[in-house]
C-alpha cells in the first residue's frame, strides 16, 4: 500500500522544527537560514502558488492538522522572520494543498520534497430579473414555482463580489430557518443576515476580517437572480417596470466573496469553494472562470466542484464572454453546468432616425423625456482617419467638433460600451450612435448611459457611416419608445456567448444550456442617478454571469421538488428538456441571425417546467468521472488530484470521452464508433418510449435498442448508439449535428449530437 493518499484522511500531524528542517535539510542551507529577514528583491520576486501535496495515511480529522502538515513545505524564514503573511490560503474539501508565496528557488526545493505532486502561479478570473421568470414559464400561482414551492429549503451559495445586504431583495418574509445541516455562519453586524441571506463570509487576500460588501455590483446582480425575494415596483431608469424576483425565491442565499473590484485570484476562490462545500450548500453558482484551460487537472474550479458535486452539491458556471469565436469555452468539466447566454423577449427600444429618412431600432436603458425629436448635426467619432478616435476611447475626441451633434462610434478595442458615451458627453456630444463591430453583428445591449444613445446592429451603422459619406450634412436625432415585451424572434444566442468545441475534453459537447443573459435586471447595491434616495435599486446587465445564476436558480428549483436526485440528475433534466425553437416556432438563431449550431447553444434554451418533469434522467456518480478521467490519459497524480483520492489508472477499467454516462453526444467521427448510455426513470413506474433520430448530414446513427419499457421508478436500462460515415459523407464539411429522442405519451428525452470529420 502506498504511503501517502490524496485528501480524504487527515493526520493530526504536529508542526515542529524537525519536520522544519526537511525544507532546509533540501536547501542545504539550514544554518543560514534562521532568523533570516527577505529582503525586498525576495518580496518582489514572490508569486502565489497553487500548491497541491499528498497526505499521510491517517485516522483523524482535523483542520488543524491539515495547516500543520502543509507548514512542513514551506521555508523555515516564512514562519520566523515574522514578515508578510505568505501562507495565503489552506485547503481542507476541495484540494489537498494550499497557496503561498515563493520565489522560483524556493519553489524549485520544494519540488524535491516526498509529498510534493505540483504547483502553478494562481490566475486571475473574470467576472463573466423583472420579466425573465415570466419569460420562462415561472407563475406563482402553478407549474414548477409552486410545485417546488419555491426552492423552499435549499441553499444556493454564490461565489462573486460579495453583496449588499440591506436591498429588500434579500428579505426574509415568510421564509423558515435554515436546514440544521447548515454550519455557516455571518460576518455582518446586526440584523442583515436573516432567514433569507443565512450566510457571508470575505475570503479576498489583504482585505480578510473585512466585511463582504459589495463595492462592484456584481455579486449583488447575481444573488438576486438566482434567489432574489419577490420586489414591487421595481425599475431601472425607469424602463422595465414590474415586479423582480430570482428563479428560487424562497431559497436561501449564502454569499462568499472571492472578489474585488481589480481581481478575482484563484486562491481566493478556492478558498470560498473550500468553505462552501463544508458549510453545506445545496448548489453552487459562479459567475466566473479563465477564458480557457486545455487540461482538467490544471483548472482548479473543475477540482474544486469535483469536490463538491462528491458532497451531492450541484454546481453551475458561467461559459464565458469570448464569443463569438470557436473554442473559447471557460468551466469545460462534465461535472459542471456550463451555461452560455440568450436573449429574452424584453426590448428596450430606441430608434436612431436620419435626415434621409432611415430608421434603425437599438437600445439604451437611459430614455431621457426631454430629449429633442428635432434633427441635428450627426459626425462620425472616426473622421480623421484614427482608429482609437472610432471607438471613441478616453480622450480620443479631444480637438474634435462634436459639440451639440449626435455622435457615430463603433463597439469594441477593449472600451466598455458606456465609457463611449462618457467620452462623447465630455468632448460635449449631445447624443451617441453605437455601432457594433462585425463579430457582434445583430447582438445589442441595453446599457444604463450617461447621454442619450442608440446601440444599432453592425449591417444598420453600415448604413448610417454611408449616409454620413454621402451627405454634406448628415443630420440624425434618438426616439426613445422605452420597454417593448414580444420579441418573438428570441431566445436567441448572444454574440458574447462563448462557443465550444470543449478543448479541455472534445468529447464532452459544451455549453450545456442557454439561459437569460442579455438585459437582466436584478438588485444593485448603487442609484444610477443622483435623485435616487431608495434602497431598491435594480441595474440592467449582460453577460454570461447574468445565464449563469438563472440556472442556479432554477436547479435550486430541481433540487427542492426532487431532493433525491443527484446533481448529474438535476443537470440531465435541464439539458434533456431544452427549447430548440423560439417564440415563433423557428430554430435558435445566433447573433448573426442564422440557425445557431450546438457549439453556441448546447442542448438549447433552458425549459424549467419541463425540466421539472424529465420521464427521464442519464445519472452519473463521482466515480464513474474516474474512468473518464483516465481515458483522458492523464497520469495517477492527475487524476488523483481530481478525484481527491488515490486512483491507479492500471486498475481502472478506462473508458472513451462518449462513454461517459453523458445527456449530449460528441463524436470525432473517423472509423466507426459505438457508445453506451443508460437512462433512469423518474417518472411513472410504468412507461415506454421509443426512439426518434435525426441523424447529423453525412452520419449514420443507429441505435439498439429502439424501445425501452420501464417497469419501476429508478429502473435503469441501457441502450447503445452507433456511429458510422454515410455514403453522402463531405469530409469537407466540417461539422455536422443532429439528435436522439426518447419519446413517450407524456415526455421526451432528447441528446444532442455533434460531429467532426476525420
Amino acid at each position: 500500500m502506498s504511503v501517502f493518499f490524496i485528501f480524504t484522511l487527515v493526520l493530526l500531524y504536529n508542526f515542529t522544527p524537525a519536520i522544519a528542517n526537511r525544507w532546509c535539510v533540501i536547501a542545504g542551507n539550514c544554518a543560514s537560514i534562521e532568523g533570516e529577514s527577505e529582503s525586498e528583491h525576495d518580496l518582489q520576486s514572490q508569486q502565489t502558488y497553487i500548491v497541491h501535496v499528498k497526505q499521510p495515511e491517517t485516522t483523524v480529522f482535523a483542520a488543524e492538522a491539515h495547516t500543520d502538515y502543509y507548514k512542513s513545505f514551506l521555508p523555515v524564514g516564512i514562519l520566523t522572520t515574522g514578515g508578510p503573511e505568505r501562507l495565503v490560503h489552506t485547503y481542507n474539501n476541495v484540494l489537498s494543498g494550499f497557496a503561498v508565496k515563493l520565489t522560483e528557488g524556493e519553489l524549485k526545493v520544494m519540488e524535491q520534497m516526498d509529498g510534493f505532486i505540483s504547483a502553478r502561479p494562481e490566475r486571475k478570473y473574470q467576472l463573466h430579473t423583472t420579466h425573465t421568470p415570466n419569460f420562462l414559464g415561472l407563475h406563482p400561482d402553478m407549474g414548477v414555482w409552486k410545485e417546488s414551492n419555491f426552492g423552499k429549503g435549499v441553499i444556493v451559495g454564490v461565489l462573486d463580489t460579495g453583496i449588499f445586504p440591506s436591498h429588500p431583495s434579500f428579505r426574509d418574509e415568510g421564509m423558515p430557518p435554515p436546514p440544521a445541516k447548515w454550519k455557516g455562519r455571518c460576518e455582518f453586524n446586526g440584523t442583515d443576515c436573516n432567514n433569507k441571506l443565512i450566510g457571508a463570509r470575505n475570503f479576498v487576500s489583504g482585505t480578510l476580517g473585512e466585511l463582504p460588501i459589495d463595492d462592484d455590483g456584481h455579486g449583488t446582480h447575481t444573488a438576486s437572480t438566482a434567489t432574489g425575494a419577490f420586489v414591487k415596483n421595481a425599475e431601472v431608469l425607469g424602463n422595465a417596470y414590474g415586479t423582480a424576483a430570482g428563479m428560487a425565491p424562497w431559497a436561501h442565499l449564502a454569499i462568499y466573496k472571492v472578489c474585488s473590484i481589480e481581481d478575482c485570484l484563484e486562491s481566493d476562490i478556492l478558498a470560498g469553494l473550500d468553505t462552501a462545500v463544508e458549510d453545506g450548500v445545496d448548489v453552487l453558482s459562479m459567475s466566473l472562470g479563465v477564458d480557457y484551460t486545455d487540461k482538467l487537472f490544471l483548472d482548479n474550479i473543475a477540482i474544486g466542484s469535483f469536490a463538491a458535486i462528491q458532497k451531492g452539491i450541484f454546481v453551475s458556471c458561467s461559459a464565458g464572454n469570448s464569443g463569438p469565436f470557436n473554442s473559447t469555452m471557460a468551466n469545460e468539466a462534465p461535472w459542471i453546468l456550463t451555461v452560455g447566454a440568450s436573449t429574452m423577449d424584453r426590448n428596450i427600444r430606441t430608434i436612431a432616425k436620419l435626415g434621409n429618412y432611415e430608421q434603425f431600432n437599438g437600445e439604451s436603458t437611459f430614455q431621457p423625456k426631454d430629449f429633442p425629436s428635432t434633427l441635428m448635426p450627426l459626425v462620425y467619432a472616426g473622421a480623421n482617419g484614427k482608429a482609437d478616435s472610432a471607438l471613441c476611447g478616453e480622450g480620443s475626441l479631444n480637438g474634435t467638433d462634436v459639440k451639440g451633434k449626435v455622435v457615430l462610434c463603433e463597439r469594441g478595442g477593449g472600451i466598455p460600451r458606456v465609457a463611449k458615451g462618457i467620452e462623447v458627453q465630455s468632448a460635449g456630444g449631445a447624443a451617441m450612435i453605437l455601432m457594433n463591430d462585425e463579430a457582434n453583428a445583430f447582438s445589442t445591449e441595453a446599457d444604463a448611459h450617461v447621454l442619450p444613445a442608440s446601440h444599432i446592429s453592425f449591417s444598420d451603422g453600415l448604413k448610417v457611416k454611408a449616409y454620413i459619406n454621402s451627405s454634406s450634412t448628415p443630420m440624425a436625432t434618438i426616439v426613445f419608445k422605452g420597454t417593448i415585451i414580444g420579441m418573438a424572434s428570441t431566445p436567441a444566442v448572444t454574440s458574447f456567448s462563448s462557443r465550444g468545441p470543449n478543448l479541455a475534453s472534445p468529447g464532452i459537447l459544451k455549453p450545456d444550456i442557454i439561459g437569460p443573459g442579455v438585459s437582466v435586471l436584478a438588485a444593485w447595491p448603487f442609484p444610477l442617478d443622483s435623485t435616487t434616495t431608495s434602497t431598491a435599486t435594480f441595474q440592467i446587465m449582460s453577460g454570461t454571469s447574468m445565464s449563469c445564476p438563472h440556472l442556479s436558480g432554477i436547479a435550486a428549483l430541481l433540487k427542492s421538488g426532487h431532493p433525491d436526485w443527484s446533481p448529474a440528475a438535476i443537470k440531465s433534466a435541464i439539458m434533456t428538456t431544452a427549447d430548440l425553437q423560439n417564440l415563433e416556432g423557428k430554430p435558435i438563431l445566433d447573433e448573426r441571425l442564422e440557425p445557431a449550431n450546438l457549439y453556441a447553444t448546447g442542448s438549447g434554451h433552458v425549459n424549467p417546467s419541463r425540466a421539472h418533469n424529465p420521464g427521464l434522467v442519464y445519472d452519473i456518480q463521482p466515480n464513474d468521472y474516474i474512468p473518464y478521467l483516465c481515458g483522458l490519459g492523464y497520469t495517477d497524480d492527475q487524476v488523483s488530484i481530481l478525484a481527491h483520492q488515490t486512483i491507479k489508472c492500471a486498475k481502472q477499467t478506462s473508458i472513451s470521452e462518449g462513454d461517459l454516462n453523458y445527456p449530449t453526444f460528441s463524436v470525432k467521427l473517423g472509423a466507426a464508433q459505438t457508445f453506451i448510455r443508460s437512462l433512469t426513470n423518474v417518472g411513472d413506474a410504468h412507461s415506454s418510449y421509443k426512439v426518434e433520430i435525426l441523424a447529423p448530414k453525412g452520419v449514420e446513427v443507429k441505435v439498439e435498442p429502439k424501445k425501452l419499457h420501464f417497469t419501476k421508478i429508478n429502473q435503469k436500462l441501457t441502450f447503445t448508439v452507433s456511429f458510422t460515415k454515410s455514403i453522402d459523407c463531405d469530409l469537407k464539411t466540417p461539422f455536422a449535428q443532429g439528435y436522439v429522442k426518447w419519446l413517450s405519451s407524456k415526455h421526451f428525452v432528447r441528446s444532442p449530437i455533434a460531429v467532426t470529420f476525420e
